[in-house]
C-alpha cells in the first residue's frame, strides 16, 4: 500500500503504520530529487505478523528541506536519515545524532542531488591508449572533439 502525506503529517503516518497496521519492521528511508518540485522522502515499513508492506512518501519543497525525525517512531531510521541528510541535504529535526556517515571530512555538497556537478568525470582523463569505443587502427586519424560528461555544465571550469 502506498500513502502520500504532507510533511506535517509525516510522523502521524508513520505512527499509524506502526500502531494500526502493525508495521513493526522499518525497512528503509531514502530520497528522490525531483528537481524544481523538491525532494521526495520515501519510507518503507513492513508487518512481520500480517506480511503487509507500506510505502509512505512526502514531498519537501526545495526551499524547506526539513522533516521531523522518524527515529521517534522507528529507531531503525537513524542510519537512513543520516545518509539522506548527507547525500540530499535534508535536515531531520530532532534526530539524536545527525552527523556525516559516508563522505570524507570537509566534503562540500550533496552528491545525490541532480544539480551536483560530478567534477571527477572531467578532472580525471581516460587512462587508456585510445578513447572508449575507438580501435587501435583509428589512432592515425585525428582524435574526436572531447565532449563534457553528462551532468557537467557547459561553462564549468576545471579547478
Amino acid at each position: 500500500m502506498n500513502q502520500d502525506v504532507a510533511p506535517d503529517d509525516w510522523i502521524a503516518a508513520l505512527t499509524e503504520a506502526r500502531d494500526s497496521r502493525q508495521c513493526d519492521f522499518f525497512d528503509f528511508l531514502t530520497a528522490v530529487d525531483e528537481l524544481d518540485d523538491g525532494i521526495r522522502i520515501v519510507a518503507h515499513v513492513y508487518s512481520t505478523t500480517t506480511r503487509q508492506h507500506q510505502l509512505i512518501r512526502t514531498l519537501l519543497p526545495p526551499d524547506a528541506l526539513r522533516l521531523p525525525t522518524a527515529t521517534i517512531v522507528y529507531k531503525g531510521a537513524n542510519w537512513h536519515e543520516r545518509e539522506t541528510c548527507e547525500m540530499f541535504g535534508v535536515h531531520f529535526e530532532g534526530h539524536p545524532n545527525l552527523i556525516p556517515l559516508l563522505l570524507p571530512d570537509g566534503f562540500e555538497g550533496n552528491p545525490l542531488r541532480k544539480d551536483f556537478v560530478l567534477a571527477s568525470r572531467v578532472a580525471k582523463q581516460w587512462p587508456g591508449e585510445v578513447d572508449p569505443g575507438q580501435s587501435l587502427t583509428e589512432l592515425k586519424k585525428p582524435k574526436r572533439r572531447r565532449n563534457l560528461p553528462p551532468g557537467v555544465p557547459e561553462n564549468w571550469v576545471q579547478p
